[in-house]
């Protein structure tokens, strides 16, 4: 059934909500009914048939949890199972929406729509259900990740979905996970599913970013702004500018930091260094950080304020350790990525590395494993990858296994301390020289030394 021949369904206590689906639906659809209070749905459903339904998340301002729009889905999918049923939510219920389409909602949409996008997705709702009334195994095609994310297992599958749906929203999207976990590929794949995708990707590591370099990188700067300001210089937001600006490390910047981007993001305009004048900036942005949410709530450490701005959405990546199979497909993943590098046949991966690698608990997660792999790849004499072959990272292992610092060696005292320290900081070399007090080239140098 094409759109102009179908019934659609309207329910929302919003009259402006109605009016205007009712004016944007009127030339597109065969018939269109609108309707403000949800206790009617029943009556609604018994006495016609509808190709598609749009339903409010929240129908009593008092509350607005958005289990009204939950507990109708339900409702309306005892009656009407083959309906598709579309969500109307707001920015703030973006994680309602998504667990309304575990509950067997179509989609959803994000007041205020682009008009199109909800005219499309209308019609896609009214061919899914031609397809089931028909018996057609067809559905609407899901999308394939052209990244390099990679996982069967089930939590990797439920962030697969989170992405593939929040992605074509602008909602500003938190990642976290520990280091190595694979938060940059997913910022790439959001903005690879998002209307931006045509856009600048632009990242910034805001961690490694100094105060007096913070503002000029982020923002820009006019000829004479400072010393070294030679000539005007367009900042990471101008540059990402109707595409997506990834923030990683965000956890790591400082309060006076966190109090400029905030006003940024607030008012949507830059003013370059050594200017007064605003510019402004139209972007998706996407943050990461090594922080868990209540480390980052710490307001001795990170403004709430900027959280709530940044966090819209969060995506939390698990590790490593806790993606079962996951570590053999990403194993066999990198030993063909590697085998093709170096100009080596395809390698398999014996028993014993199998059971080597599903047993290892892998503190640097996915960087480590790729490390692994690739030493193993370039050290093995046949196309066979066995246990011999894969040896962990020094760092990591041995980190894992410190013992207690009852040695009185100033040496050993130092190399167990260096050990923890990293340990303690996932691998992340900046962080631990920070914590020891030390530069980066100097904890280098005591690694070196100290055959780390």
């Amino acid at each position: 059934m094409s759109l102009k021949h179908s019934c659609i369904l309207v329910i929302d206590d919003d009259p402006d909500i109605l009016t205007a689906v009712r004016l944007l639906l009127r030339p597109e659809v065969k018939e269109i009914v609108t309707e403000k209070n949800p206790e009617n749905i029943r009556a609604l459903l018994s006495k016609q048939e509808f190709d598609a339904v749009l339903l409010d998340m929240n129908f009593k301002s008092s509350i607005n949890t958005g289990n009204e729009g939950l507990f109708w889905l339900k409702k309306i999918k005892e009656m009407r199972p083959s309906v598709s049923v579309i969500m109307i939510t707001a920015y703030g219920d973006i994680d309602l929406a998504i667990r309304s389409l575990k509950e067997g909602a179509f989609d959803f949409v994000v007041k205020p729509w682009h008009n199109e996008k909800l005219i499309a997705t209308i019609r896609e709702a009214v061919r899914k259900k031609d397809n089931k009334a028909a018996g057609s195994s067809a559905d609407v095609a899901s999308p394939i990740f052209e990244t390099e994310l990679l996982g069967q297992s089930e939590v990797m599958q439920d962030i697969f979905y989170k992405v593939k749906k929040i992605a074509p929203t602008d909602a500003n999207i938190l990642i976290l996970g520990e280091n190595g976990t694979g938060k940059e590929l997913v910022a790439k794949a959001i903005h690879q599913f998002s209307q931006r995708a045509a856009k600048p990707f632009v990242k910034v590591d805001v961690g490694a970013l100094t105060d007096s370099l913070f503002e000029s990188e982020l923002f820009g700067h006019k000829k004479g702004a400072f010393t070294d300001a030679r000539e005007d210089r367009a900042g990471r937001f101008e540059a990402a500018n109707t595409g997506t600006l990834f923030l990683d490390e965000i956890g790591n910047i400082y309060l006076r930091q966190q109090a400029k981007l905030l006003s940024v993001l607030q008012n949507r305009q830059v003013i370059r260094l050594g200017t007064n004048e605003p510019i402004p900036i139209d972007i998706r942005l996407v943050c990461a950080t090594n922080l868990s949410l209540a480390d980052l709530a710490n307001e001795n450490r990170f403004r709430r304020d900027l959280i709530y701005r940044i966090n819209t959405v969060e995506i939390v990546l698990p590790p490593l350790r806790k993606r079962g199979n996951d570590i053999l497909l990403l194993a066999e993943h990198f030993s063909k990525l590697y085998s093709d590098k170096y100009m080596k046949p395809q390698f398999e991966l014996d028993e014993k590395a199998r059971e080597k690698l599903l047993s290892y608990h892998y503190p640097g997660n996915i960087r480590e494993l790729q490390y692994s792999i690739e030493r193993a790849v370039i050290m093995a004499d046949d196309s066979v990858l066995t246990a011999k072959n894969i040896i962990f990272s020094p760092i990591e292992s041995t980190a894992a296994g410190v013992p207690e610092m009852d040695d009185t060696n100033l040496g050993h005292v130092e190399k167990n301390t260096i050990l923890r320290v990293i340990e303690k900081n996932n691998g992340n070399i900046s962080k631990a020289a920070k914590e020891l007090g030390i530069t980066r080239t100097a904890l280098y140098r005591r690694l070196s030394k100290y055959d780390i």
